[in-house]
């Protein structure tokens, strides 16, 4: 028998339906050693060693792997083909080499990596281990021991100085300032008023078009209303037509980074939930692996992708050659891929899995993206017409498909930042009908707060995280209630979350800069590589953290965390007044005067909408554990009432 060791329990059920009788294939679950919860777990005298201890929780599935490794012919370890993966891969080798009822040999040791789980890519694998490779694991050491020093170190301090319970995280921390320092730039936003002037046109073939007016900066109604006017007694006709064949090539195939902004944008998903849904369908042998930031895809994926195409769209959608991609990321790994589907079926098999349908919805995102990214360009004219009315001029933009290319299996439709205007035929000179003009009141607008997508492009355009870290490090800063979700999914930073930012910005700028965190991620790449040692890295870093450490505690005054006053006096004391706070576990009241005053109630935060089951309560809005939101009964438990969907919103849908 050969064991063959993987992180995830699918991972191990895939594997076992090809690899035959001969593989026994075991899971390790995860991490089976970590720091320490208690203790700091690195000794900072002695090179920063990390301390590392098995997991309380693996402690069983650690003597599985010792007790079936012993008797095994050959060992392989087949963890995830990326530094944690690799960290992994060195973890089970120590709890193998150093079972004091036997030593495994280095022969029956083996590592192997795949980025997609299929039998062919498998069997190669196994035809060509290699060694464990020691820079991958040292540059996970050094980002968790980098982490561990800077949250086991600031969270007392944030204790003392702002408020007890809080942490801060060395890349989390970037992610609110970006976040805060949006919500000052809306802030100091002035809006100011002005009018848009609208015309909707019919040809002589009676197709309607929609026209603006240009080139006028109506400010106020008066003058609105002055123009509407003037333009209902006006003549219509074209006065220009404008035509400029455009040429769109495809998108790229998918990085992380992009999945997970796609997915935020066309389906509303969080950059959690996708890497969630991306790594069953990893894990099931649906798609290659999905953290990478490569835009490499391998020779034979290609072939059968343009075979695909000429097959079932025909050779006027196939280039003459094969597309490649140059990766924009100076740190990517090329031998890793670009995200694809593994085979080339347009739909899953149905299977009992309650989260099927989410695996399908993007499942079939990255294929149609992998499948576009391999055609031709799409082919349309750009048409601008010019529309005289009297002394007016109003302009319509639009476009005409002449070619839809790989727009035929990833239509502008389905995302909504696509919006396509469709414009009639008109030549110039062509007199047209008013069918209604209209004016809309509108006002300049501030800066669009940051959403999931928005977030991610942004952390990834100033070199702040990787593949691995965007989803953990958008979950934490919520958990955290540092950061919560409007009801348009943008992110909105709380009190403590401004409170936690003004505190380490203003006395740790340097270690939550952009540049220095990008520059950071720049040196745990490099030890990656070979080309920097880790302790190095550390030591660069620690030496003036820590000076600054002592001096924050020192010298540093104390954060005041702003509260919401809600004009009420406190039941108990009759003197205080009745406040919001923000607590571990969200907003609550209490008396301002606190401590002396201990009075507080929970926060109802309500929509608006009575409880549609019982008609009584209030629909107010909760948390889970893990600070998702959801809407439930303000009369629970005598109702249990409970949805993720806005109630409100509903309503509002029906009514429209």
């Amino acid at each position: 028998m050969q064991l063959l060791i993987v992180e995830s329990p699918t991972k191990a059920r895939t594997l076992s339906k090809f690899l035959g009788s001969g593989f026994d294939v075991e899971a390790t679950t995860g991490h089976i050693k970590d720091l320490p919860k208690s203790t700091l777990g690195i000794d900072i005298k002695n090179n920063f060693t990390p301390e590392y201890v098995d997991v309380v929780k693996r402690k069983e599935t650690i003597k599985t792997i010792q007790h079936k490794a012993k008797s095994a012919k050959q060992v392989y370890i087949a963890t995830d083909p990326d530094r944690e993966g690799e960290a992994i891969a060195q973890h089970v080798a120590e709890v193998l080499r150093s079972n004091s009822k036997f030593k495994i040999k280095n022969l029956k040791l083996n590592r192997i990596s795949f980025h997609e789980i299929t039998k062919e890519a498998v069997e190669d694998a196994i035809a060509q281990p290699r060694e464990i490779d020691r820079n991958l694991v040292d540059a996970q050491i050094a980002r968790r021991v980098l982490d561990r020093l800077v949250g086991y170190k600031l969270s007392p301090l944030l204790w003392k100085k702002v408020r007890r319970g809080l942490s801060a995280g060395r890349v989390q921390s970037v992610a609110v300032r970006l976040i805060v320092e949006k919500e000052r730039e809306i802030e100091k936003f002035k809006s100011d008023e002005y009018w848009e002037i609208n015309a909707l046109l019919k040809t002589s073939k009676s197709k309607e078009f929609q026209a603006q007016l240009v080139k006028s900066e109506v400010k106020e109604k008066r003058l609105a209303d002055q123009i509407l006017a003037n333009l209902k007694k006006a003549k219509y006709v074209v006065s220009d037509v404008r035509k400029r064949q455009v040429i769109k090539k495809p998108y790229t195939p998918f990085t992380t980074s992009t999945m997970t902004q796609a997915a935020a944008r066309i389906m509303g998903w969080s950059s959690k939930k996708t890497m969630s849904v991306a790594q069953k369908l990893y894990e099931e042998g649906l798609i290659t692996y999905h953290r990478t930031d490569s835009l490499n895809l391998s020779v034979p994926a290609v072939t059968k992708a343009r075979e695909y195409i000429k097959k079932n769209y025909g050779v006027t959608y196939l280039p003459e050659t094969p597309r490649l991609y140059k990766t924009e990321s100076k740190v990517a790994q090329e031998a890793h891929e670009a995200i694809r589907p593994t085979g080339l079926n347009e739909k899953l098999q149905p299977n009992d899995d309650k989260y099927f349908a989410d695996e399908q919805k993007l499942y079939e995102l990255i294929w149609a993206r992998f499948i576009a990214c391999q055609m031709n360009p799409s082919i349309y004219d750009e048409t601008t017409i010019d529309v005289a009315a009297g002394k007016y001029l109003l302009r319509a933009s639009g476009q005409i498909m002449k070619f839809d290319g790989w727009r035929r299996v990833l239509p502008a439709k389905k995302d909504p930042e696509e919006v396509v205007v469709i414009l009639p035929d008109v030549s110039k000179d062509e007199e047209l009908k008013l069918v209604k003009t209209w004016g809309d009141q509108k006002f300049t607008q501030p800066p669009a707060r940051f959403n999931e997508a928005s977030l991610i492009k942004t952390l990834e355009k100033l070199g702040i995280g990787r593949p691995s870290t965007y989803a953990p490090t958008i979950s934490v800063i919520q958990i955290r209630n540092y950061v919560e979700k409007n009801d348009s999914k943008q992110f909105v930073p709380t009190v403590v979350g401004v409170a936690v930012n003004d505190f380490l910005i203003g006395n740790f700028p340097d270690t939550f800069d952009y540049q220095f965190t990008a520059e950071m991620e720049g040196e745990l790449d490099s030890v990656a590589e070979g080309k920097l040692a880790w302790v190095k890295t550390i030591k660069d870093f620690w030496k003036p953290f820590d000076k600054k450490l002592v001096s924050v505690e020192k010298n540093a005054k104390r954060v005041k965390i702003e509260v919401e006053k809600l004009g009420k006096i406190c039941p108990d004391c009759k003197k205080g007044e009745l406040v919001i706070r923000t607590g571990r576990f969200g907003k609550f009241i209490s008396c301002s005067l606190f401590p002396d005053c201990k009075h507080t109630e929970k926060y109802l935060e309500k929509v608006g909408v009575k409880c549609p089951d019982c008609k009584e309560g209030d629909v107010i809005v909760k948390k889970t554990s893990k600070g998702r939101k959801f809407f439930g009964c303000s009369r629970y438990p005598d109702c249990k009432y409970a949805s993720w969907r806005s109630p409100k919103k509903e309503e509002e849908s029906q009514k429209v």
